[in-house]
């Protein structure tokens, strides 16, 4: 494992890039609502594509439709941890399959009591943000545990202050491995840049294809390889974007 820039391989213009959005390509912040790319990274992200011949996706948690409205529409961009995928120019689905009522439920029931959480609704994900109340990460989980989600399909993770309860098939692993099976992305190497546990199934799925996986930040992880921050993300597809 190698930390900062120094080690890890430079991108090639062959490469097929997925990353992520939230703590990759834009830093966190208290409220998701707020978080943009910095100035000048969307036409970075657009030039970059250019010079991978389009295989460059934008991989996120986020609902497709938000996504969108972060990140340019000339990209691929995978919204609902790979349960939506846009082609370049494709605009967002107008409807969304939405969390059976219980597991709904449950999570507005955690709202409820713990003062400063959070629910974001993502089409059939949802999202319990709990940044503003970091002590009560032990209770939020053991409620949620306890909420039966396996018997509606679902499954419960957690993330950087959130926890997810996702339905079979949103899966950011899978979304890779299925567009590395299609053009512009196959035939290349699939590199998988990302930061949070919701990243570690594209890493494993990239690491099994012989391909590079860069983990953002400090933490555990299956990727190869580390950067340190999000302005060392920048840096880094900066240089193939400015051959």
């Amino acid at each position: 494992m190698m930390d900062g820039r120094g080690g890890v391989p430079p991108l090639d213009a062959g490469d097929a890039v997925f990353v992520d959005f939230d703590g990759t390509l834009a830093g966190l912040q208290d409220n998701p609502d707020t978080v943009f790319l910095v100035p000048g990274m969307a036409e970075v992200l657009e030039v970059l594509s250019l010079r991978l011949g389009g295989a460059l996706a934008v991989i996120s948690g986020r609902d497709a439709g938000d996504l969108s409205r972060r990140v340019p529409d000339a990209l691929w961009r995978i919204g609902n941890h790979g349960l939506i995928e846009l082609m370049p120019g494709e605009a967002p689905p107008e409807g969304r399959a939405a969390a059976p009522l219980p597991v709904r439920a449950a999570f507005e029931a955690v709202c409820e009591v713990i003062p400063g959480a959070r629910l974001e609704t993502k089409g059939p994900v949802l999202a319990l943000h709990y940044r503003q109340a970091p002590e009560a990460e032990s209770a939020i989980g053991d409620m949620l545990a306890a909420a039966g989600l396996p018997a509606e399909g679902y499954s419960l993770q957690n993330g950087k202050f959130v926890f997810e309860a996702k339905p079979e098939g949103a899966n950011k692993g899978r979304a890779l491995a299925r567009l590395m099976q299609r053009a512009p992305f196959a035939g290349r190497r699939a590199v998988m840049i990302g930061d949070d546990t919701t990243d570690e199934d594209a890493f494993s799925a990239a690491n099994e294809l012989g391909g590079l996986t860069v983990k953002v930040g400090p933490g555990e992880t299956g990727a190869s390889h580390r950067l340190a921050d999000v302005p060392a993300v920048h840096a880094y597809l900066k240089e193939l974007a400015g051959a």
